[in-house]
């Protein structure tokens, strides 16, 4: 399965990379975070992190949850997931930031080969799981660090 979730920030890149990688302030900022806690941290977006997300569903709340192992490089600007824990344990997060003009583009790649179940798995992260919950979660939180590097950056 391969997801590639994007946003076009109006901010600069450093504002964007700097609220993409912390963590923990996302459920501060959006809504549909329940927590973000790191297990071991190592360093600014750098170490365990346990995360959890509400997938609204109708009327409903579908609580998500995964643990990580995270990593960034400012050079770059990226920030890496190595998911670790949950049902999307063996994906692979990538969130890149490009420079557009006076704009960001902030881009979230997920790469997984599915659930460890037989004969079933590559299909439920393909049909379901993949643009049902993932890429669902994706667009919302992506869209919710650009709102916020947007408002750090006094254009909105």
């Amino acid at each position: 399965m391969l997801r590639v979730d994007e946003h076009l920030a109006a901010a600069p890149l450093e504002t964007c990379f700097k609220v993409g990688a912390d963590v923990e302030r996302w459920p501060e900022i959006l809504e549909h975070y329940r927590w973000v806690r790191f297990r071991d941290k190592q360093g600014f977006a750098q170490g365990v992190v346990e995360m959890a997300a509400w997938r609204p569903i109708g009327m409903f709340k579908y609580p998500t949850w995964w643990v990580s192992r995270m990593w960034h490089d400012a050079q770059k600007p990226a920030v890496y997931y190595e998911h670790i824990g949950g049902i999307t344990r063996r994906m692979d997060v990538r969130w890149e930031f490009e420079p557009r003009g006076d704009e960001t583009l902030i881009r979230v790649t997920h790469e997984w080969s599915g659930p460890a179940w037989p004969l079933i798995g590559r299909v439920a992260a393909n049909v379901v799981i993949g643009p049902g919950f993932i890429s669902a979660i994706a667009r919302r939180t992506v869209a919710g660090v650009a709102l916020e590097a947007e408002r750090m950056a006094g254009t909105v």
